[in-house]
């Protein structure tokens, strides 16, 4: 029986861009492969013709499956809708703008064919990117590093594949604040890496702004580790250390010597500072233990992770 590979896409609001992409890029790589296929365009509540397109490029082929969400989830949302839907011995993820060369998917299935699990591309360099799209990824990935997330390689992206049994599991995994590529990495599989330019988009404007990556950098943060919750732990503890030795100092430099330094420190003085920069902590770390706490309230309400408008979906094996 043949194997098959899965190429799940989210998508959202790219008519401009998807399809020059699967006519010229995806749809060649897919059908050189030596495997049977089914591509999963997963649209994420698209307003500008996306879902029109998808709609029509399934009706041309028979492969392609058109999963309709009822509104805008998100893309993380979008990538584990595609891997509940894909049935393949491997699914492969990547995005819609064609920044991620097709390409190298006969790469990405050679190392899973030699015994990798997670096969991972990592964006060695851009074509043509900003400044701070790079030095944003860079800090990005070292502050993950410094909270003890050491599993995700930096410049990893949710470009990979991923063999039967890795989707199984993370078909088991509930929680709705999800990173995806940081879901993969912590279950542990064993994974083999791909380096690749990332390009440009071939068309429109990428949907994810500053404040969706901040967004994204937050959840990532919190979802993957309680070390900001530590930090505060120990920033606590030395400002309570540097406080009792600046208190004594205080005293023995004011009031036991008569101020030699002439320092001319006043208990007010004191008094305001240290309220002021505790004041301070105090707010930052409530809003820290604030994002946990909203977390928590969403795992608690118990909400699907997603709604399908099936009526716009297409090639679904329950559709009446």
């Amino acid at each position: 029986m043949t194997k098959k590979i899965s190429c799940v896409i989210p998508i959202y609001n790219e008519v401009e861009a998807f399809g020059g992409f699967y006519e010229k890029l995806l749809l060649p790589a897919l059908e050189d492969l030596d495997y049977a296929y089914e591509l999963i365009l997963v649209d994420d509540g698209s307003n500008d013709g996306t879902l029109e397109l998808i709609q029509s490029l399934a009706k041309t082929n028979k492969y392609i499956r058109v999963l309709r969400f009822s509104r805008n989830f998100g893309k993380e949302v979008a990538l584990t809708a595609g891997i509940h839907l894909a049935k393949g011995d491997a699914v492969l993820t990547m995005d819609a703008d064609g920044q991620q060369p097709p390409k190298l998917i006969p790469e990405f299935i050679k190392k899973w064919e030699d015994g990798a699990e997670i096969v991972i591309g990592v964006r060695g360099r851009y074509e043509k990117h900003g400044l701070i799209a790079k030095a944003g990824s860079k800090l990005f990935y070292k502050m993950l590093g410094a909270m003890g997330v050491k599993d995700t390689v930096p410049g990893s992206t949710d470009f990979r594949l991923i063999d039967r049994c890795v989707a199984d599991e993370y078909n088991k995994l509930t929680e709705h604040g999800r990173i995806t590529r940081g879901l993969m990495d912590w279950m542990g599989f064993r994974k083999a890496y791909i380096d690749y330019i990332y390009g440009n988009r071939l068309a429109g404007k990428p949907s994810y702004n500053f404040k969706k990556l901040f967004a994204l950098a937050i959840d990532s943060f919190i979802s993957l580790s309680t070390a900001p919750l530590a930090v505060f732990g120990f920033i606590g503890t030395f400002i309570t250390f540097a406080s009792l030795v600046l208190g004594i100092f205080v005293i023995i430099e004011q009031f036991m010597m008569g101020d030699p330094i002439g320092l001319n420190w006043t208990g007010t003085t004191c008094l305001s500072i240290f309220i002021s920069f505790l004041v301070g902590l105090v707010l930052v770390s409530q809003a820290i233990t604030a994002q946990y706490v909203s977390h928590i309230h969403a795992e608690a309400q118990g909400r699907p992770l997603y709604i399908i408008d099936r009526k716009q979906s297409r090639n679904l094996d329950d559709e009446k």
